[in-house]
């Protein structure tokens, strides 16, 4: 079975956008990529219920990295459907401590006061993850041929997932999760909050190379890849 990708915008709060989540349904079981902010978990949980997504089918849960828009809802997911949570170690204690600044830069007072109520993000919407995963983890067991990639930028621990599937064609399609080293809101460009430019560079080029078909970025639709080309000085 090919798997199924379902797209879940979920609106952010006082309307700063949306974000994306991720459904893939497998012959056997649900993945799900990402899980919102907990704004909009009534909303989730009905699209998940749309889809045949259900306590015992939901597998695991996939964070791409630790930001609050990414995470609210994922301890949630875990109590109601028994989902295992896999993350990047370098992202794990912005989950664990509630703070999106755990890992970065210090970055203005406000922001990082503002972040956690901003976004809901709760006590009880901390957790540990079930799993850290790195690059080159094989999400086969899940019955998903998919590998993880580490891409910093964003963040030290973010994480793309590289999934490979049987398309219409006798080749294989490859597509990309993406998280929120790229972003396709007005047009596909590297996000527009780095923590770290120089590596958000290298991880570009890295996926320039990696035989990619489509982009699910954390923001903005879809597309079908090309090889980006970024000006390091408009990045610094």
């Amino acid at each position: 079975m090919t798997p199924k990708i379902t797209t879940i915008p979920l609106q952010l709060p006082f309307r700063l956008g949306s974000v994306n989540c991720y459904l893939i349904e497998t012959a056997s079981a649900f993945i799900l990529v990402d899980t919102g902010s907990s704004n909009q978990r009534a909303h989730l949980l009905k699209e998940l219920e749309r889809c045949g997504c259900q306590p015992g089918n939901l597998k695991l849960l996939v964070i791409t990295h630790g930001d609050f828009d990414h995470t609210g809802n994922a301890a949630f997911l875990r109590g109601r459907f028994g989902a295992s949570i896999a993350m990047h170690a370098g992202d794990s204690g912005m989950a664990e401590r509630g703070d999106m600044f755990w890992n970065r830069k210090k970055g203005n007072a406000l922001i990082r006061f503002l972040a956690p109520r901003l976004f809901g993000f709760t006590q009880a919407d901390r957790f540990q993850p079930d799993l850290l995963i790195d690059e080159g983890f094989d999400l086969s067991e899940y019955g998903l041929d998919a590998k993880v990639l580490s891409i910093p930028g964003h963040s030290r621990g973010s994480i793309g997932l590289l999934v490979t599937s049987s398309g219409p064609s006798p080749d294989l399609e490859t597509v990309l999760f993406c998280g929120d080293l790229l972003e396709n809101t007005s047009r596909p460009a590297l996000n527009t909050i780095m923590d770290d430019p120089d590596s958000a560079l290298a991880s570009v080029e890295r996926l320039n190379g990696s035989g990619i078909k489509t982009v699910y970025p954390g923001h903005g639709a879809a597309w079908e890849w090309f090889t980006l080309r970024i000006d390091p000085a408009s990045k610094s």
